[in-house]
C-alpha cells in the first residue's frame, strides 16, 4: 500500500477539473475547465490533449478516493490505539476533537490568523508559535479555526491539549512523547500558562519537540507569563502573536458593528459578538464592560490575577520587586485594580473639571436657551453652582484616594504595575509636546497613557460621573438638570476617547509601516493645542489634526489649524505643514480654505495595522 505522502505527491502532479466540448459549424472544440486557488479557469485544448487530460483526471479521482480511505483508516487506528492510553492531561484528537471545535466555523477570523497559518506551513524548526492575550480576545477560537482549516491528512496528525492548574510540565512532557510516537505533528496547547512551572521550562517545547519536527502552538491568558518566557526560556525561539489589542477596523469586521460610539462603549473584547453579531441588546448584556461591576470583575480575573500568577511562577517568585509587600499582605490584586481605576478616573476628572471651569457648560446653556424646539429650550443650566459641583467631585475622589492609601500603594508600586500593564499591551504611551514662542526653557515632553481597551476606560469614567451626579449633596439639582449635565460630560468623554483611539491606532500604524521616520504626538502651546501631529523627521514635514466627536462642520473646529501663530511655531520645530485635517463623524469633505474633513470610521479603517 502506498503511504499517504506518496499519494499526495502523485496527486500534486495530476490535473484537476473536467473536460467539456462545444460543436460550432460542425467543428468540435475541447476545453479544460475547473477551479484553482479559488479562481475559475477555462483552457482550450486539442482533442488528443483532451483525451490524455480526461484519463489523468479520472486517475486523480481514483487516487483521491484511495487517500481519503487511507486517512480515515489511519485516523481510526490511531484513535483506537490511543483510546486505551492513560494520558496525564486533557488531550483531544480525531472525531471527538472535530466535534468540539465545529462551532468556531461560524466566526470571522482575527487579522493575526495569517501569521499563525504561515508558521504552521513553514519549514521553520526549533520554534513554537505563542498566541497570548487577555480573556475574551479570541485565542481559543483562533486555535479551533486553524484546526478546522486542516486537510484530512493533517487533521489526523493533530492533537489539542487543554491545560489545567493541576497539570505539570512533567505530565505534559509524557503526553507529548506519546503523541509523537503515534506520529502526531500538529499540537495545540491551550491555557498552558496555568501550569505553574511553564515559564521556567518552556524551552522544552522549542528545543526538543519543535526541533524534532512538531508544529506547536501555545496559547494562554497569562500574557505576562509569556512575556517572561520570551525573554528567558523562549528567547529567539517563538513566533509571537498578541491578541489583546483589537483595533476599530478589526472590531467592526468581526462583530459587524460599524459605529465608533459602540467601539468606544464596548471595544476591547469579542465576547458580545461571539453570541450574536446583530443583537445590540445581547451585546450590551454580555459585554465585558457593560457596567462598573462587570468591568471590575474583568480587571480582577483577566488582568490582576494574570500579573500575580505570572510573578508567582517566574523564578519562584523572585521578580515581585517592590510589589512583594503588597503580595504578602494579600493586597496586590486590589492594588492593581485601584491603579487602573485611578488612571481612568484621572482621565474623567480632567474632562469634568474642564467642563465646569471652561466655557463649555455655558456654551451648552446658551444653546439650550436658543433651541428652536420648545421641548428642548430651557435655561436651567444657568443656575448651576459649578464651584460646588467641583468641590463634591474632589470629596468623592479624596475618599477613593484614602482607600488607596490604606493598602499602602506608593509611587514605586504604581510605576512597576504600569510596566506590567504595558507588557500586557493594555496601555500605550503617547507623547504630549509643549512648545512656547518666547520661553524655550519651558518647552517640554510628557507621557500620556492610552488604554487599548476603550470599553474599560469608558465604563470606569461613566461610574465616576454617576457617583458625582447621584451624590446626596447634589440632591438640590433636579433630575432633568443632572441628566443634561451628565449627557454633556459623556459627550466630552466620547470626544476625548475618540482622540485617544485615533492617536493610538495612528501610532501603531506608523510604527509598523514607517519605523522611526514618522512620529505621532499631541502638541500644546501657551494657548491652544493640536489633537494630533504626524511628524516626518526625515523630510522635515508634518501634518496637523483636530479630532471632533461631531458630524457637523463648523469653523470653530479648525480655528487652531488656521491660527498663524500656532502654525508658525509648529513649522519652526517640526517642519513644513503639508496637511490640515479635521477627523470627525461626518462625510469626507474639503472646505473652501483647504481644510480636509475626514470621516473617523473611514480614517481608522484605512490604517494599515
Amino acid at each position: 500500500m502506498q503511504d499517504n505522502n506518496a499519494l499526495e505527491k502523485q496527486l500534486a502532479e495530476l490535473p484537476s477539473g473536467y473536460i467539456t466540448h462545444r460543436t460550432i459549424n460542425n467543428k468540435t472544440y475541447y476545453y479544460h475547465q475547473g477551479t484553482k486557488n479559488g479562481q475559475q479557469f477555462s483552457i482550450s485544448v486539442s482533442e488528443k490533449e483532451a483525451e490524455e487530460l480526461e484519463k489523468n483526471i479520472e486517475l486523480r479521482k481514483s487516487l483521491e478516493k484511495k487517500l481519503k480511505m487511507q486517512i480515515k483508516s489511519t485516523s481510526k487506528n490511531s484513535e483506537s490505539a490511543l483510546s486505551a492510553s492513560n494520558f496525564n492531561t486533557s488531550v483531544s484528537f480525531g472525531k471527538n476533537l472535530r466535534t468540539s471545535i465545529q462551532q468556531a466555523a461560524r466566526f470571522q477570523k482575527r487579522d493575526c490568523y495569517a501569521t499563525i497559518e504561515e508558521y504552521l506551513y513553514s519549514e521553520t524548526i526549533d520554534k513554537v508559535c505563542v498566541i497570548y492575550g487577555l480573556r475574551r480576545t479570541g485565542k481559543t477560537t483562533l486555535l479551533r479555526q486553524l484546526m478546522l482549516s486542516f486537510s484530512e491528512e493533517n487533521f489526523s496528525k493533530t492533537a489539542y491539549i487543554k491545560c489545567q492548574t493541576s497539570d505539570t510540565i512533567a505530565n505534559l512532557n509524557k503526553d507529548i512523547i506519546l503523541l509523537q510516537e503515534k506520529e502526531f505533528k500538529y499540537l495545540f496547547i491551550d491555557e498552558v500558562t496555568l501550569i505553574n512551572d511553564f515559564i521556567d521550562s518552556s524551552s522544552l517545547f522549542s528545543d526538543v519537540f519543535a526541533a524534532q519536527g512538531m508544529k506547536i502552538v501555545l496559547s494562554g491568558t497569562d500574557s505576562l507569563g509569556f512575556n517572561f518566557a520570551i525573554n528567558d526560556e523562549l528567547y529567539d525561539r517563538a513566533v509571537m502573536v498578541h491578541t489583546t489589542f483589537i483595533p476599530y477596523k478589526e472590531h467592526s469586521r468581526l462583530l459587524g458593528i460599524n459605529d465608533i460610539d459602540d467601539y468606544i462603549r464596548y471595544g476591547g473584547t469579542l465576547k458580545a459578538g461571539e453570541i450574536d453579531f446583530e443583537s445590540k441588546e445581547i451585546n450590551a448584556k454580555d459585554a465585558s464592560f457593560r457596567d462598573d461591576e462587570s468591568t471590575r470583575y474583568y480587571i480582577d480575573t483577566a488582568i490582576c490575577s494574570n500579573i500575580q500568577h505570572s510573578l508567582e511562577c517566574f523564578k519562584n517568585g523572585r521578580y515581585f520587586r517592590h510589589l512583594k509587600t503588597l503580595y504578602e499582605a494579600d493586597e496586590l490584586t486590589n492594588a492593581i485594580n485601584r491603579i487602573i481605576e485611578s488612571m481612568n478616573h484621572d482621565f474623567a476628572v480632567k474632562i469634568i473639571t474642564q467642563e465646569f471651569k471652561s466655557n463649555d457648560l455655558r456654551s451648552a446653556a446658551q444653546m439650550l436657551r436658543s433651541a428652536k424646539e420648545d421641548s428642548k429650550r430651557t435655561n436651567i443650566l444657568d443656575t448651576i453652582d459649578t464651584s460646588f459641583v467641583l468641590e463634591r467631585l474632589k470629596n468623592i475622589l479624596s475618599i477613593k484616594e484614602k482607600d488607596q492609601q490604606t493598602i499602602g500603594i506608593t509611587p514605586v508600586h504604581t510605576e512597576e504595575i504600569k510596566e506590567y500593564l504595558a507588557a500586557l499591551d493594555l496601555i500605550e504611551k503617547i507623547n504630549i509636546e509643549t512648545r512656547f514662542a518666547d520661553k524655550p526653557q519651558l518647552n517640554a515632553s510628557e507621557i500620556y497613557y492610552i488604554f487599548t481597551q476603550p470599553g474599560m476606560r469608558f465604563c470606569q469614567a461613566q461610574a465616576l460621573v454617576y457617583s458625582l451626579m447621584n451624590d446626596p449633596q447634589l440632591a438640590d439639582i433636579d433630575v432633568t438638570t443632572r441628566k443634561l449635565i451628565s449627557d454633556k460630560i459623556f459627550d466630552d468623554v466620547r470626544g476625548r476617547m475618540l482622540e485617544d483611539i485615533v492617536l493610538l491606532e495612528t501610532k501603531k500604524s506608523l510604527e509598523k509601516n514607517w519605523k522611526n521616520q514618522k512620529k505621532v504626538f499631541k502638541l500644546r502651546f501657551q494657548s491652544g493645542e493640536y489633537d494630533m501631529v504626524i511628524s516626518d523627521f526625515e523630510n522635515s514635514t508634518c501634518q496637523i489634526f483636530e479630532i471632533k466627536h461631531s458630524a457637523e462642520i463648523v469653523p470653530n473646529q479648525y480655528k487652531n489649524l488656521v491660527n498663524t501663530e500656532m502654525t508658525s511655531l509648529t513649522e519652526k520645530f517640526f517642519g513644513k505643514i503639508t496637511g490640515k485635517t479635521v477627523i470627525y463623524k461626518g462625510p469626507d469633505k474639503t472646505t473652501e480654505n483647504g481644510i480636509e474633513y475626514k470621516n473617523a470610521e473611514e480614517y481608522l479603517c484605512g490604517l494599515e495595522l
